[in-house]
C-alpha cells in the first residue's frame, strides 16, 4: 500500500519530477564544459593568449556558470518540494487512518511508538523522495558526463588509471555510513541516560543530603559520563577513519593520474590545457562516488521505514460499518438482549447473559465492583466493540446495522479521566461542535458547575488549560469534560463514566440537580459510578457482579434488599471506600 502511495504520487506528479530530471541533467551537461573552458583558456594561453581571449572565456565560463547554477536551483527546489508534499499526504494519509481504527488498537501499541513512525520512518521516506532522488540524478548524470569529457577530449588509458582507485569510494561510503549512524545513535542515548541521571538525582536533591547519598550519586553519575566518553571516542575514530579513507583513495588517483598524466604531457600526446582540465575532471569525479554510497545507504533505511509505514496503514479496523446502514432511531430505547461478550484474546466472558431494557428518557445507574464489566458496557454502547448479533438494540434497531458516525453524533460521552486537549478552556467546552455561540459556553460550564472557576480565570474561557489540562485540578477537568457533554445538544443519550469520582459533595450535589435539566429536556442519562450518592436521583439502578446483572430496581428498593448494592451502601456511609470499587 505504501509503495503503491509512491508510485502513484510520482504518476500524479509525473511531470514536475521529468522537469526535475530534465533540470538536473543539463545543469550536470554544463557543469562539466567548465574543466574543458579551463583546459582551452590554458592551451590559449601558452600559445598566443591576449586580453581579448582571457574576457573571451571569462564571459563563456561566467554564463556556463549562470546556466548551471539556475538549471540546478529550478531542480532542486522542485524535487525537495516534491518530496515536502509526499511527506505531508503521508501523514495525513497516516493520521485519518488512525481516527478509523478503534481505542483497542492503540491499546496494543504506544503512542510513542506510534509517534516514532511519524517523526522518524516518514522523514526517511522524504529523504529518499528527496534528497535521494536528488543525489542519484545528479550522481549519474555528472559521473557519466564527466567520464565522456574525459574520455573523449584526453585520454580513455588515463582516464581508466585515474578512475579505478575512485571505485573505492561508494564500498566506503556504504560500509562506513551505517556503522557512523549506529555509533552517533549510541552516543545520544548515552548523553540522553546521563541528562535523565541528572534530572532525577537534581529533582530528588533533598533525599540524596537527607540519607548523605551525596558520594554514592556521584559515583552512578561519573559512570555515565564515562560511558558516555567512551562512546563519543568511538564516534571519533570512526569519523577519523571515514575522513582519512576518503582522500586516501582520492590521493592515490591523484598521484597516478600525475604520474602517467604528467608523461602524457611531457610528451605532448596531450596538451597542458587538457591535463589541468583531467586534474578537475578528477576531482569532479569524487563528489559522484560519494553520492551512489549516500544513496544506497537512503534508499535501505527508506525501505525499511517503508515497510513499517505500510505495516501502519494495512491494519483494518476491528469495527466495520454496515454497507447499508440504518438510520439511528430518534428518542431511542435501548435494550440488551441476553448480550454475552468476551474479549478476543480472553478464556472468560466479562459480560454475562446482560437483559436490561433503559427507556427513553429516563435516568439509570450502574453500579458494580472494579472487573464487573461496566466499562464493556459503555464501550458497547460507543460501538468501540462489537456485541455479538442480535444482543444490542435502539428501538429494534441492531446496533450493528447504526453507521458508528451517526451513532456517537446521537451520544455524549463523560470518561472517567476527563481527558482535556492543550487548549483554551472554551476549545474544550466547544470540541464536540464546530461553531459554538459564546453564550452557549456559559450555559454549559454553568450546568457543569464550573462556570464561577472559569469567571476567576485572568482569561477566563481563552484560559490554557495546559497539557492534558495540567493546569487545573482533577475535579475540574472533570466538570470541564461534563461541559462539553452537555454542549453537545444532538446527543440524546448522555454516558457519565464515574465522571464525578474527583469532585467533592456538594458540587456533586449542584451537578446532579443540573442534570435534571436533562431529563426535563427529554435526553437518557446513563450514570456509572462506585460513589452510590451519584446514583441517588436515578430513576433505576442496576448492580454489576463480575459480569453478571444480579440487582435492578430504584436506589430506596435497592438498600432494603440484601445485596452488592447495600454493601456498599454501608460501607460509604461509615465513610470507608468500598473495596476494589
Amino acid at each position: 500500500m505504501a509503495r503503491r502511495l509512491v508510485w502513484d504520487f510520482v504518476r500524479e506528479h509525473g511531470w514536475l519530477y521529468l522537469v526535475v530530471i530534465v533540470t538536473i541533467g543539463l545543469s550536470r551537461l554544463i557543469q562539466v564544459q567548465i574543466p574543458n573552458l579551463i583546459g582551452a583558456f590554458i592551451n590559449q594561453l601558452e600559445h598566443h593568449g591576449t586580453m581579448a581571449s582571457v574576457r573571451f572565456y571569462a564571459g563563456r565560463l561566467a554564463v556556463v556558470s549562470v546556466g548551471f547554477v539556475v538549471l540546478f536551483g529550478v531542480g532542486q527546489y522542485l524535487v525537495n518540494r516534491l518530496a515536502r508534499v509526499f511527506e505531508g499526504d503521508l501523514r495525513r494519509r497516516l493520521f485519518e487512518h488512525w481516527e478509523t481504527l478503534e481505542p483497542h488498537y492503540f491499546h496494543r501499541h504506544t503512542v510513542g511508538d506510534l509517534l516514532s513512525h511519524v517523526l522518524n520512518d516518514i522523514p526517511q521516506v522524504r529523504q529518499a523522495m528527496g534528497g535521494g532522488m536528488s543525489q542519484i540524478l545528479q550522481a549519474v548524470f555528472l559521473f557519466a558526463a564527466t567520464l565522456y569529457m574525459a574520455v573523449r577530449h584526453v585520454n580513455l588509458v588515463l582516464t581508466i588509471i585515474a578512475v579505478v582507485p575512485l571505485l573505492g569510494i561508494p564500498l566506503v561510503v556504504t560500509n562506513m555510513g551505517p556503522k557512523m549512524r549506529g555509533q552517533s545513535r549510541r552516543v545520544q542515548e548515552s548523553l540522553s541516560e546521563m541528562s535523565d541521571l541528572a534530572e532525577e538525582s537534581l529533582a530528588s536533591i533533598r533525599l540524596i543530603k537527607s540519607t548523605a547519598n551525596e558520594e554514592i550519586e556521584g559515583e552512578r553519575f561519573r559512570a555515565r559520563v564515562d560511558a558516555a566518553y567512551e562512546e563519543a571516542m568511538q564516534q571519533v575514530r570512526l569519523n577519523t577513519l571515514f575522513q582519512s579513507l576518503i582522500p586516501l583513495l582520492t590521493g592515490i588517483s591523484f598521484a597516478l593520474t600525475l604520474s602517467y598524466g604528467g608523461d602524457l604531457a611531457l610528451t605532448h600526446r596531450i596538451s597542458l590545457g587538457a591535463f589541468v582540465a583531467f586534474t578537475v575532471y578528477l576531482s569532479m569525479l569524487v563528489r559522484p562516488l560519494m553520492q551512489f554510497g549516500n544513496v544506497i545507504n537512503i534508499m535501505q533505511n527508506s525501505s525499511a521505514s517503508l515497510i513499517r509505514i505500510e505495516t501502519l496503514l494495512k491494519a483494518k479496523p476491528a469495527i466495520q460499518d454496515p454497507e447499508n446502514p440504518r438510520p439511528m432511531p430518534r428518542r431511542p430505547t435501548i435494550e440488551f438482549r441476553h448480550l454475552t461478550y468476551r474479549y478476543p484474546d480472553a478464556q472468560e466472558p466479562v459480560l454475562y447473559d446482560i437483559n436490561l431494557t433503559i427507556p427513553f428518557g429516563t435516568t439509570i445507574g450502574i453500579v458494580g465492583r472494579t472487573g464487573s464489566g461496566k466499562s464493556t458496557l459503555v464501550s458497547l454502547l460507543l460501538r468501540e466493540i462489537d456485541p455479538p448479533p442480535g444482543t444490542l438494540f435502539f428501538d429494534g434497531v441492531d446496533i450493528r446495522d447504526i453507521h458508528r458516525r451517526d451513532l456517537r453524533a446521537r451520544i455524549s460521552y463523560v470518561p472517567q479521566d476527563g481527558f482535556l486537549f492543550s487548549s483554551s478552556v472554551g476549545y474544550n467546552i466547544g470540541f464536540p461542535r464546530e461553531r459554538v455561540e459564546p453564550e452557549e459556553l456559559v450555559q454549559a460550564a454553568r450546568q457543569a458547575q464550573i462556570l464561577s472557576t472559569i469567571e476567576e480565570f485572568p482569561d477566563q474561557f481563552e484560559t490554557v488549560v495546559g497539557e492534558r489540562g495540567v493546569n487545573l485540578s482533577g475535579g475540574q477537568r472533570q466538570r470541564v469534560a461534563m461541559a462539553r457533554a452537555l454542549i453537545k445538544t444532538k446527543a440524546e443519550i448522555v454516558i457519565f463514566d464515574d465522571s464525578l469520582s474527583a469532585v467533592d459533595s456538594r458540587t456533586e450535589t449542584a451537578i446532579l440537580q443540573s442534570l435534571g435539566d436533562l431529563k426535563r429536556q427529554g435526553r437518557t442519562v446513563i450514570i456509572i459510578s462506585h460513589r452510590l450518592s451519584s446514583l441517588r436521583h436515578a430513576d433505576w439502578v442496576a448492580v454489576l457482579e463480575k459480569g453478571r446483572l444480579t440487582q435492578s430496581g430504584t436506589p430506596k428498593d435497592l438498600i432494603r434488599q440484601p445485596g452488592l448494592y447495600r454493601h456498599l451502601y454501608q460501607m460509604q456511609a461509615e465513610g470507608r471506600a468500598p473495596d476494589g470499587s
